[in-house]
């Protein structure tokens, strides 16, 4: 039976809608951005694919948080995981900054190794660890990083108390390279340390001076040396800081005001220029109660030159001038918290931090600790930066 002209027309019209509707759906679709969760499976399986165990589409994990550190540490275990895997190893797929490309790569194979059931000795870690420190690897008595969890098992195969071990990983040691000839001899700082226990403040100011020693003779060895010795040595090699910094001036003087330009070509000068890390300079003014002089402020500045350590140096009565080779690379950006008030600037601190923007390293005027009005002080620049206090 023939349609009418009304049933035509409202065919005609349905189908017009359903058009518009079906268009709609598809803009609705291609506007849509990737879930928090397929992006995280997305991260975590570029270039390993062939380890790859569960159906990635499957996945519903049981997580409230969107967080995407902890999302791709709940993606790597259901991707790839048959065993449980310690958070040293986890560490990796919480994108920690600064990584090499070439370091990172090796991490996440160490979690493939381990997740997966395969030795972790046998597989990656016999040219650094031995078996027992393998084990202490994989099982930390206490929350540690990558590099921390590797320094106390190698510090535990020299001691039995824990305390020492945990003090040798949370120092100096652990942020030492792990080339062959590097590792070996930091391994040998190691158990130096082991056997001669010192407070962490000590193991850091002789890691800085033992650092300087291997990097100019590779050679060195602590072999039939003794803490008091390796003090002493540290005070004559702050003494010759001193004196080298005393010719880098006189020589200054005497190249006259075009050496002492700042170069314009990108390039490092006489005196030494880096860019320095990627956080602005910050100040505070303390409210009438807190300050300590009228019209106070608290300055937190970076120091980019030569000139600047070792006019903090010299101020300081500290070796900070020695790090401007670490600051020439990018390994480290040096810090000065000061207190100007009435026309004057005092220097309170001098800080470094690491790639992560982790202070490895706080101190004062001849190597003092931070005082506690000090540390209140850092607590708010850490704040207002991003810095990772220890």
């Amino acid at each position: 039976m023939a349609r009418s002209m009304i049933q035509r027309r409202q065919d005609a019209e349905r189908e017009r809608i359903e058009a518009y509707e079906a268009t709609l759906r598809a803009c609705a679709r291609r506007a849509q951005s990737p879930s928090p969760l397929s992006d995280a499976i997305a991260a975590v399986r570029v270039g390993l694919s062939s380890f790859v165990l569960r159906d990635p589409g499957e996945w519903r994990p049981q997580l409230k948080t969107r967080d995407p550190a902890r999302l791709k540490v709940a993606a790597a275990r259901y991707l790839f995981a048959r065993y449980p895997v310690p958070a040293p190893l986890e560490e990796i797929w919480s994108a920690p900054a600064g990584l090499e490309a070439s370091e990172a790569r090796e991490r996440k194979r160490w979690y493939l190794v381990a997740a997966q059931g395969g030795s972790l000795y046998k597989e990656c870690a016999r040219d650094l660890l031995s078996r027992k420190e393998v084990h202490a690897f994989l099982n930390p008595p206490v929350a540690l990083s990558f590099e921390a969890a590797l320094w106390q098992a190698i510090a535990r195969s020299y001691t039995d108390d824990l305390g020492v071990a945990l003090r040798i990983a949370r120092s100096k040691v652990a942020a030492t390279p792990r080339t062959p000839k590097a590792h070996a001899f930091w391994r040998e700082v190691a158990r130096f340390f082991c056997l001669h226990p010192l407070p962490l403040e000590a193991i850091d100011d002789l890691c800085d001076f033992l650092s300087a020693r291997f990097r100019a003779d590779r050679r060195y060895s602590l072999k039939g040396r003794a803490p008091a010795s390796l003090q002493r040595q540290m005070r004559d090699w702050h003494r010759e800081l001193a004196q080298l910094d005393q010719i880098r001036r006189m020589a200054q003087r005497h190249a006259g005001a075009q050496a002492r330009r700042p170069a314009t070509d990108g390039k490092p000068s006489d005196g030494g220029r880096w860019p320095g890390a990627a956080l602005a300079d910050w100040s505070w003014q303390p409210s009438a109660k807190e300050a300590r002089h009228r019209r106070e402020e608290i300055l937190v500045v970076q120091l980019k030159t030569g000139a600047d350590l070792i006019a903090e140096s010299r101020a300081m009565h500290h070796c900070v001038s020695g790090y401007a080779y670490k600051c020439l690379t990018g390994n480290a950006s040096i810090w000065s918290l000061r207190r100007r008030a009435a026309g004057a600037v005092e220097r309170l601190l001098t800080i470094e931090l690491d790639r992560q923007h982790v202070a490895v390293q706080i101190r004062g005027l001849a190597n003092r600790l931070a005082r506690p009005e000090e540390e209140a002080m850092l607590k708010r620049w850490a704040k207002a930066r991003g810095v990772i206090l220890r």
